[in-house]
């Protein structure tokens, strides 16, 4: 009787520990930590944390590319930069006073000390267009120009002279006004020509004044050929 209750009491108590063997077997042998990688990650960090760069101030002096310059030695920090000694406190670079640019210069390049012009603008824009160094045209009949040495362009403009006529015309491609009629003045509201005595009515003679054909027309009231 006892041994059968000491069965029953003992048989939990075995599965339990039988549950618990299934749980540590089934625990990878990879999935506990390997004591080398400690060992690797250790010894990773500790090297890391024990590099130690060149000091070079007070020593020496390092360009752009990383090379290294005794001090009182001269040399260009970058590609374009001006020349630099080494000294304990540091590079000490020229600062000269570089020629001042083309106005025109329409290329520069960097790759000195100062900047240089590689090309120069060699010719004029007027109105949007462009013309040769030198070269004349005529943008309208009134003008005349010429592109000069500095780019610029340089015009003229006709001085017409004062037509004698009261009703001038301007003719395609020239550039001053032409009296198609002659020389004329007014005479009222009339246009007569100069030089002549111009009878506008029954009683009336008018003549324009030599020269001053913009002033109005002498004239005469004579005797009327109706008899008034």
């Amino acid at each position: 009787m006892w041994i059968s209750m000491a069965r029953r009491r003992m048989g939990p108590l075995l599965s339990a520990a039988f549950i618990l063997l299934l749980a540590l077997s089934a625990v990878s042998p990879a999935s506990v930590g390997n004591p080398e990688d400690y060992a690797a990650d250790e010894a990773e960090r500790t090297a890391s944390e024990n590099i130690v760069f060149d000091d070079y101030r007070g020593k020496g002096c390092v360009d752009d590319s990383g090379f290294v310059y005794k001090l009182g030695e001269r040399f260009y920090p970058g590609h374009s930069n001006c020349p630099c000694v080494c000294t304990e406190d540091g590079p000490v670079c020229d600062q000269p006073e570089c020629p001042k640019l083309h106005p025109k210069c329409t290329k520069v390049e960097h790759n000195g000390c100062c900047p240089e012009c590689k090309e120069v603008k060699n010719f004029c824009e007027y109105r949007g267009k462009t013309y040769k160094i030198l070269e004349e045209f005529k943008p309208s009949p009134c003008e005349w120009c010429r592109c000069e040495p500095n780019n610029e362009v340089h015009c003229v403009v006709s001085d017409c002279a004062v037509p004698e006529c009261v009703n001038p015309v301007y003719e395609p491609e020239q550039c001053c006004p032409i009296c198609k009629n002659g020389p004329n003045c007014f005479a009222g509201t009339t246009i007569i020509p100069a030089g002549i005595e111009v009878k506008v009515d029954d009683c009336t003679i008018c003549r324009c004044h030599n020269g001053d054909w913009w002033k109005p027309a002498q004239c005469l009231r004579r005797e009327c050929l109706n008899g008034q």
